[in-house]
């Protein structure tokens, strides 16, 4: 678990693996630097429980560094990740290790999760069944993660073999691993939500939905992946609609534009939704405008659902 600055959720995350009914587990914490008390109030949790720990300290340095110095101190087979801020159903360890049994030949497993954003619980992944699934053909359908970073395990020899979680990515580094990982191996799902992904945290300290330098984003540092992209139509589908997603915002940019320009020369259109392919030959100027009033709308909209869940309890 890596922990920056938390301290309003990290209790009941740390609880929520306190309280697995699968107990043969070791448990590391890893502070990023907090600046708030949240290694005070994990130290409080975590002191005198009955489950083998580790609490440890390190310079702020990201969340992929903080993970892959966890991992180094632990000593367990198999690795699961969760963020201070979400926290997993109390089976989840348990149908975990009973998907592994199930399924010995993958090299990462996932179970169905919710996503929960203004206090309301929604099943993320739609179109899967439990079983070895074609990650880039369901994810490319809807572009619903089926492999989040709470809601997965890995073989730690999988994970070493893949060089851990690139410290330099400050957005897309689960999905970084993930594609390396699923291009060489199976993998297996449980069509059951058992984990839960918070929307509601503070957005300060949050890296969904900031503009990231692309030196640090992972869709610009896929070239790694041109060989299996022009060889295999599904993750180019998978790339390509992340592209268009994902790249939006920064096409929209002034500082990023040219740069998302260039990466989305990479897409192949025609096998974009006619939709998507209109909306990026729409004028600029009309395309932010339209943009700063949904994001207005938006906020206006959270506003007020804050407003309704305070007097309505």
């Amino acid at each position: 678990m890596p922990l920056f600055n938390k301290a309003p959720y990290v209790k009941k995350a740390l609880d929520s693996v306190l309280s697995q009914t699968f107990r043969d587990f070791e448990f590391i914490v890893v502070d990023d630097g907090s600046s708030d008390d949240s290694f005070a109030k994990a130290h409080s949790v975590l002191d005198g429980c009955d489950v083998a720990h580790q609490l440890i300290h390190q310079n702020n340095a990201g969340v992929s560094t903080a993970r892959n110095n966890g991992v180094s101190v632990s000593h367990g087979e198999f690795l699961c990740f969760l963020d201070a801020d979400d926290w997993w159903a109390p089976t989840f360890l348990e149908k975990m290790d009973e998907l592994i049994r199930l399924y010995p030949d993958a090299g990462i497993y996932g179970t169905n999760y919710y996503y929960v954003k203004n206090g309301v619980e929604k099943v993320c992944v739609k179109r899967a069944e439990s079983g070895y699934i074609n990650y880039c053909r369901v994810y490319a359908e809807d572009l619903r993660m089926p492999l989040w970073t709470g809601a997965v395990s890995l073989p730690r020899i999988v994970f070493d073999e893949m060089g851990g979680f690139r410290p330099h990515l400050k957005l897309g580094e689960d999905f970084d691993l993930w594609i390396k990982i699923v291009l060489k191996y199976k993998v297996a799902f449980l069509n059951e939500p058992l984990s839960f992904y918070f929307q509601d945290s503070d957005p300060a300290w949050r890296g969904i939905g900031k503009l990231h330098d692309p030196n640090c984003h992972m869709l610009w540092n896929l070239d790694y992946l041109a060989d299996e992209e022009k060889s295999s139509p599904e993750l180019k589908q998978l790339l390509d609609n992340l592209r268009t997603y994902g790249l939006f915002p920064y096409y929209l940019s002034k500082q990023y534009h040219e740069a998302a320009e260039q990466e989305l020369s990479k897409v192949n259109w025609g096998r974009q939704p006619k939709k998507t392919s209109l909306l990026y030959k729409a004028p600029i100027g009309l395309l932010r405008i339209r943009e700063a009033f949904l994001v207005r709308g938006s906020f206006l909209k959270q506003r007020l659902l804050k407003f309704l869940r305070f007097f309505t309890g």
